[in-house]
This record gives structure tokens, sequence and C-alpha cells, in this order.
């Protein structure tokens, strides 16, 4: 009986208007505000200036106090690595989005199977890429002993580009179809 006149007094305690019957309850209405998303995660390299300096940071965070001690094997010529990965964007891209995923795995709602999941799909798949002996590391440090680091050129513009760039008219210059229609 006692419960029962809680309740109601809890009820009763409601505000009146738009608010929620249930929020003597602390729980949201049917068609009242939930709790706000989370924003949506972009990837690193669409960030710029601070935005990204600050993911960055966390990133690096991550990478230095988890990634590295836990999965960083050694530094063989089959598994270079580089202490200045955060200049090789394509290795920051990589690692980022796997940071991401592992956030997204480690939560509760991933469940039981979850960390199992980022191992399986993402850690492995992730640090065979970046850590490949033809990957983005691979002219940097591939011995403890000989520490290095070196930027890889990346490939030139396509043919395509090139291309559409000698055929296109100089600014001001009439093109066939301008001298045909004058």
């Amino acid at each position: 009986m006692e419960q029962s006149a809680q309740q109601a007094r809890q009820l009763d305690s409601a505000p009146a208007g738009g608010a929620s019957p249930f929020a003597a309850f602390g729980l949201p209405g049917f068609n009242g505000p939930g709790p706000s998303p989370a924003p949506e995660p972009r990837p690193i390299l669409e960030l710029e200036g601070e935005e990204y300096e600050d993911e960055l940071d966390g990133l690096g965070d991550w990478v230095d106090d988890f990634l590295l001690p836990v999965y960083g094997a050694e530094v063989t010529t089959a598994a270079p690595w580089c202490a200045r990965w955060q200049e090789h964007d394509g290795v920051v891209a990589w690692l980022h989005a796997l940071w991401l995923a592992y956030q997204q795995h480690k939560d509760p709602e991933a469940g039981l199977a979850g960390m199992f999941v980022w191992h399986r799909d993402f850690l492995i798949h992730a640090m065979a890429v970046v850590r490949a002996p033809g990957g983005p590391l691979s002219a940097c440090m591939t011995s403890p002993d000989r520490p290095t680091h070196r930027l890889l050129p990346g490939p030139p513009p396509s043919a395509r580009t090139e291309k559409t760039t000698a055929t296109d008219p100089a600014p001001g210059t009439p093109d066939e179809h301008d001298e045909r229609v004058s």
C-alpha cells in the first residue's frame, strides 16, 4: 500500500503542461526530448586547425599508451614502424579509424563479443596494412637500433587529370565552339 501511495504522489507531483508524465520517475516522455546523440565522428583528415590537432593528440595518447605497448610487436623489416608516424597521413587515417572502431567496440552496447569483433575485423587488418613491408612506413625504421624517418612520394596525378589540363583552353582564349558561333 505504501508503495502505491508513493507512486501516486510522484504522479501528482509531475509538472502539468508539455512535461512528460514520466519525468517524476526520471524517464523521458514518449514524444519528449531524449538524450542528445553524440556527435558523429569525422575522419581525422577532414578536420582542420585546432580540431585536427586535438584529435591527433587524443589519437597519439591512445597509440602510445595502449596500442603500441600491447600490439606493437617488434620492429623488423617485415613490420616497420616510425616514431614520427603522425607525419604519415595514410598512417594517421588508418590508426584514427582503428581508434574509432575501438571506442565503439569497447562500449557495453557492443555486447560481450565487442572486443573480439574489434580484434578480428579491425586490429589485425589495420596493423597489417600500416606495418606492411611495402606499406606507408616501409622507408622508415626497420630496426630499433637505426631510427629513421622518410616520407615516400605519392603517385603523380592521373593521366586523366593531366590530359584535361592540357586540353583546357587558356582563360580568355576562344575555343572551337566560340569560333563556330561567331
